[in-house]
Formats: structure tokens, sequence, C-alpha cells
């Protein structure tokens, strides 16, 4: 079994703790999904936000969702002018047998914009 990594994204409409666990957590169920993934196949998991996201750990989603023995990090964005607000980002490692090109990288609602390349 190969380790691979998973990236994806997604805006917050606003710094709220509940409505990040439910934008976090839906980009999390996506990403398991899309790539036919079980949080036996996580080996970590990488959280940056933006520096206007304050109201909590974007891993404490993960956790909700049940990922509890997967280690987790959270980290801040570079403060760049002119970029995207309210943005969480997840970096995935995983074990799966699928190819490089196989894996299937999630941007949803207005983050899709981060990466038209790749986003789903």
């Amino acid at each position: 079994m190969a380790v691979r990594a998973v990236r994806g994204a997604v805006q917050l409409e606003r710094d709220e703790a509940g409505h990040m666990d439910e934008q976090v957590g839906a980009l999390l169920t996506a990403i398991l999904e899309r790539n036919e993934l079980t949080p036996d196949d996580l080996i970590s998991i990488w959280f940056t936000a933006t520096p206007d996201l304050h109201s909590d750990f974007p891993a404490a989603a993960a956790r909700k969702l049940g990922i509890v023995d997967v280690p987790l990090i959270c980290a801040q964005e570079l403060d760049i002018e002119g970029a995207m607000p309210r943005v969480v980002r997840v970096l995935a490692h995983i074990e799966s047998d699928r190819p490089r090109s196989g894996i299937n990288h999630v941007y949803l609602g207005a983050a899709a914009a981060l990466r038209k390349d790749i986003a789903q």
C-alpha cells in the first residue's frame, strides 16, 4: 500500500465554531467518500486556517466525526494581501492502492476557485 496525499479546502461564510465544525466536517466527509477511504486509512492530517478565523480549531471537526486516533495539527496560513478570506485547507496523508493520478482532491464551494486545475 502506498502513502498518498489528499488536498482540500472550504471557505467559511462566517467565523463561528458551529459553522466551522459543519463545513470542515463536510470537507473531510467528502475527502473520505470521494477517495473510498475510512478513518483507518488516514495517517495524519494538517489543517491550516486563514488568519481571520479564530472561533475554533479545524481539527476539532475531525474529532467530532470520530477521527480520534489520527495525528492532527493546525497551523495558520500566510497573511497574503488579496487572498481568499475564511479558508480552511486540509492536507491528509493516507494509505491507498490508488495511483497518484487517482486521488480526488476536494475543494468545496467558493474554495474551488483556489485550484481550478484539480477541484472536483
